[in-house]
């Protein structure tokens, strides 16, 4: 054994191990303690950097610790290999998107490698390889056949410099996701994923995820956005042409009916789909249909936001409020959004934006619910009132609460059939369709005769052509390919043409926790037998910036195929566990921001683990803070990680003869074990002895606990460190004591396992240097000794009026009143109450004794 801590010798050679005896190849037919692992599949960007490291360093502690406590875990890894920066870059250097794709794949292969974190690769997936994308256009047909896939015109979000579509979840601060440009809204005819029809189930089954995160649950329950209302109908007055209008009515969802006797003017998204319609030939026509494209300009962020200002146009057009008979006029604004059924009632004295339209156009302002007191008036009024009072100049429910009033409007809508009692989502539906090259072929086929036909089965996948361009120029690359576009139509075999969108690629890793289980099966996409016995996953790890995207899209995914029959579960991820974001100053502001090549602030493991070792990485990275939260990477830090794991190898180095010897007599036949009678009184322990058995057990307890709950890695390390401590103070050599040295050889030794899922790579070579055959993962976890943790005595803090003023040490075994005579004869308390009565004598046992003098 080396002296010195020989890091990238022993890494090499237990990576190479693990891998030739495939340790973490998972047999599936073998379900007894099964745990499906799983940490979402990364996109092959090209390198790693530590950033990324936390989530994958994360998952395969999780799994080296559950190994050792005995279960059969499962761990796959794939690539989420289609999307836009692979064709960004192909478009800048030239490089096919499939090479650059899998030539990133093997680099980061290595990388995860290099880390030590270990897959059953043979279950790997790659969703631009076709036998992956083959099944997700089998998938896209199934739910076409079943009303769940449709296209449509509609205005969507455009993002000018990637030249495509973007769904809403795409959108961030009225920003592209991918390339930070301004998104634009723009009429496509787009593809769709009916994910609205099951937003009630969506959002009731968040109640059963009892293994995520409240603050996930929460972001899908307020995007999801269920809301109880109604559905009004207002009658759309007449043209003065005599020109007829295709719907008499413009409908409209409210939550506050109580509000409608004040409802003075309406107001429709500029999007609404009978707008063209309802204002042509009029005067104001022209000026309606510009400020319906300079409202495209603006993002559905900007337009929702309380901070710029709304803007309007006036239709031309009115509308029946049917609760009081008047008309009212129909406006145009940019404050609306296309949700719902895009128009608004607006009541501007109990809706703020309501209030600040009416006042910058001069529209009527009318009181309809009035406060507890009874004091407003509109004349005073400087905003909106938008709190609960008593319905006032509304008809036969003035007098009313107005909440009590909600039901009763209802009712009497429902009667007079203009209105009826509705829920509304906030949910849109999916928008799938990107007009790129790298994504899966969406599987439709265009036939004069027949309209749109689904692709057979026995033809797919339809193949990705090769012979096309890839510049965005705002139409699909593969209409470019006539070899690709030109096809027989499925059903009637006449000429016809192929869709040329391409999906998007949170289309691709929707399902592919499904596929890991029979990964090279091209007879069917999902084994059902094979998935109902393995998942729910039990333990998801990823980042929280997919709270909302791609486990909202997984779960649809996964509800639909369980509505296909094809699995018998409806939720994809039992646990969910959401490591927070390494952050890094920037090189060029000296600001913290989240690791990226565009702030200067990225940190390559590759040189880290050449100067200190993948264990060192892995040790720093779990080590640096609760990983449920933002971190801070120092670089100066490494270096403590590096020393600690120095420092176990040189005890175990300096020792080797005492653990040697001991290892002839096991600690076992000396010491007490776990489960079974102790054959050696704790009592009859040297006190150094006792002390350091009893602090390895409570280690191992504590460890255990951290492990097995919310993945508290850091102060699981932590009290690695602290037990080492403990180990160093006690003084063995040649001379010790058999009791002495088996103590000290069963905390090396537990040490070494306790360590393992951190440091894998050090624990594998000490276990070997301290005489055991099979590998690390092949060992027990410890269990803890329980005897060990008694304690005969007890310290406990004195408080004399609520101050410490010293402690004591009592039998553990000592009663109340024994303690109350210890506490009170003690010299500190006798100094600090001279002069003084005891008036009283609290007792907080284990922990405290609070004497009250004056």
């Amino acid at each position: 054994m080396n002296e010195k801590y020989p890091f990238s010798e022993i890494e090499l050679k237990w990576q190479a191990h693990w891998n030739e005896h495939g340790l973490f190849k998972t047999d599936l037919s073998q379900t007894a303690q099964k745990y499906y692992c799983l940490m979402m599949f990364p996109y092959p960007s090209g390198k790693l950097h530590v950033g990324h490291g936390r989530n994958y360093i994360i998952g395969d502690a999780v799994v080296r610790y559950k190994k050792m406590r005995g279960f059969n875990v499962l761990s796959p890894m794939g690539w989420d290999a289609f999307g836009l920066p692979a064709e960004n870059a192909a478009i800048k250097t030239g490089t096919p998107p499939r090479e650059s794709t899998l030539k990133n794949i093997a680099v980061m292969k290595e990388q995860l490698a290099a880390w030590g974190c270990c897959y059953d690769w043979d279950k790997e997936v790659t969703s631009c390889e076709p036998e992956y994308y083959k099944w997700t256009q089998w998938l896209f047909i199934q739910l076409f056949n079943r009303g769940l896939a449709y296209k449509k015109k509609s205005n969507v979000n455009w993002c000018p410099s990637c030249a495509t579509v973007l769904a809403n979840e795409q959108v961030v601060d009225g920003l592209c996701d991918r390339c930070d440009s301004t998104v634009v809204q723009k009429a496509l005819e787009q593809w769709f994923f009916k994910i609205t029809d099951y937003a009630q189930r969506l959002l009731d089954d968040l109640d059963t995820l009892e293994g995520w995160p409240e603050r996930v649950k929460t972001m899908q329950r307020n995007w999801i956005g269920r809301s109880e209302g109604s559905e009004i109908d207002f009658a759309l007055v007449p043209r003065a042409d005599g020109k007829a209008d295709s719907s008499n009515k413009v409908s409209c969802f409210t939550t506050r009916v109580d509000t409608i006797y004040g409802c003075t003017y309406m107001v429709l998204a500029p999007e609404y789909a009978n707008l063209k319609e309802m204002i042509a030939g009029l005067p104001q026509e022209q000026e309606v249909l510009k400020f319906v494209a300079d409202s495209a300009k603006l993002t559905n962020l900007d337009r929702e936001s309380d901070v710029l200002e709304k803007k309007g146009v006036f239709t031309g057009r009115y509308v029946v409020n049917p609760f009081t008979g008047e008309k009212v006029p129909l406006w145009v604004g940019d404050y609306v959004l296309m949700y719902g059924t895009g128009a608004v009632m607006a009541v501007p004295a109990h809706d703020t934006r309501d209030w600040a339209f009416a006042k910058k156009y001069n529209l009527p302002i009318k009181l309809s619910i009035q406060n507890p007191e009874g004091s407003l008036v509109l004349s005073e009024m400087k905003d909106a009132y938008t709190e609960d009072g008593t319905c006032c100049d509304s008809g036969e429910f003035t007098g009313r609460p107005n909440r009590e009033a909600i039901s009763a409007m209802i009712q009497y809508a429902e009667k007079k059939s203009f209105g009826k009692g509705t829920i509304n989502f906030r949910l849109r539906d999916w928008l799938i369709s990107r007009q790129r090259y790298w994504g899966a072929p969406i599987p439709i086929v265009y036939c004069d005769r027949c309209g749109m036909v689904p692709v057979n089965d026995d033809e797919l996948p339809v193949l990705l052509p090769t012979d096309v361009e890839f510049k965005p120029t705002g139409e699909s690359p593969l209409k470019g390919s006539n070899a690709f576009m030109n096809c027989s139509c499925p059903k009637c075999g006449e000429p016809a043409r192929r869709e040329s969108d391409t999906m998007d690629t949170f289309v691709d890793s929707s399902w592919y926790f499904l596929r890991y289980l029979n990964a090279r099966d091209g007879s069917q996409a999902i084994d059902t037998k094979a998935c109902n016995n393995w998942l729910p996953v039990d333990q998801y790890i990823g980042g929280i910036e997919h709270a909302i995207l791609h486990l909202l899209y997984a779960r649809f995914f996964t509800k639909v195929i369980h509505d296909l029959g094809l699995i018998g579960f409806d939720e994809p991820f039992a646990k969910l566990f959401t490591q927070g974001m390494i952050c890094k100053k920037s090189d060029f502001d000296g600001k913290l921001y989240k690791m990226s090549k565009s702030k200067g602030n990225v940190v390559s493991p590759n040189e880290l683990i050449v100067n200190y070792g993948a264990d060192t990485v892995r040790l720093y990275t779990l080590f640096i803070g609760p990983p449920e939260k933002e971190a801070e990477w120092n670089d100066d830090a490494v270096e403590g990680s590096f020393r600690f794991l120095g420092r176990i190898w040189r005890r175990v180095w300096q020792h080797q003869d005492i653990l040697g010897t001991v290892g002839q007599t096991p600690p076992s036949a000396i010491l007490p074990q776990a489960g079974a009678p102790a054959p050696l009184d704790m009592n009859k322990m040297e006190k150094p002895e006792r002390d350091l058995y009893r602090k390895l057990n409570e280690s191992v307890k504590k460890i255990t606990s951290d492990l097995d709950g919310a993945f508290h890695f850091h102060t699981a390390i932590s009290t690695i460190m602290e037990l080492m401590n403990a180990i160093d103070d006690l003084k063995v050599d040649a001379a010790s004591s058999d009791q002495a040295k088996a103590v000290f050889r069963d905390a090396i030794e537990k040490v070494v396992l306790l360590i393992s899922p951190f440091a894998p790579h050090i624990a594998e070579e000490l276990w070997k240097e301290l005489g055991h055959n099979g590998g690390i993962l092949s060992a027990k976890w410890p269990e803890v000794v329980e005897a060990a943790l008694h304690r005969n005595e007890i310290q406990m803090a004195l408080q004399v009026n609520g101050k410490v003023r010293g402690q004591i040490t009592v039998p553990s075994t000592a009663t109340k009143e024994e303690i109350e005579a210890l506490a009170i004869t003690d010299e500190a308390v006798i100094r600090w109450s001279e002069g003084k009565t005891i008036r009283k004598v609290i007792v907080v046992p284990g922990r405290l004794v609070n004497i009250a003098v004056s």
